[in-house]
C-alpha cells in the first residue's frame, strides 16, 4: 500500500510541484436581447460550447438580473503559468469567434499555490 507524504510549501518550490489557478472574468453585452429567458438561452449556448471544447470551469458570476449584460467566470488549473494563461485566452478568442455576443471587459488573475 502506498503512503502519502505531507509536502511543505518550501519542498514544493524545490521539487516544482506548484499549482497555478487562472481566473478570467469576462463581461458580455447582449444588446438585442429583451428578456432574461433570451439571456439564459444565449449564455447556455456559450457555456455548453466552451465546456465541450475546453477543459475549464465556466459559470455566470454577476449581473444575473440585467438582461442585456452578463459576466462569466472562467477557471483553469494547471502546473504551468504559460499554459493556464494561453488556455484562458483561447477560451476568450473562441467565445469571440462564435459571434453570438460582443465582448466587453476581461480581467485575468493568475495565482500560484
Amino acid at each position: 500500500m502506498r503512503t502519502r507524504r505531507k509536502v511543505r510549501r518550501r519542498d514544493q518550490m524545490e521539487v516544482g510541484l506548484i499549482m497555478v489557478v487562472g481566473i478570467m472574468r469576462l463581461t458580455l453585452f447582449l444588446p438585442e436581447n429583451h428578456s432574461l429567458k433570451g439571456k439564459r438561452q444565449v449564455l447556455r449556448a456559450i457555456k455548453d460550447r466552451v465546456r465541450n471544447k475546453f477543459n475549464v470551469s465556466i459559470a455566470e458570476s454577476d449581473n444575473h438580473d440585467m438582461w442585456q449584460r452578463a459576466e462569466l467566470g472562467i477557471c483553469q488549473v494547471g502546473s504551468d503559468r504559460g499554459f493556464v494563461d494561453q488556455a484562458l485566452r483561447e477560451v476568450v478568442n473562441f467565445i469571440d469567434s462564435l459571434g453570438l455576443v460582443p465582448l466587453g471587459e476581461e480581467q485575468l488573475e493568475i495565482i500560484n499555490y
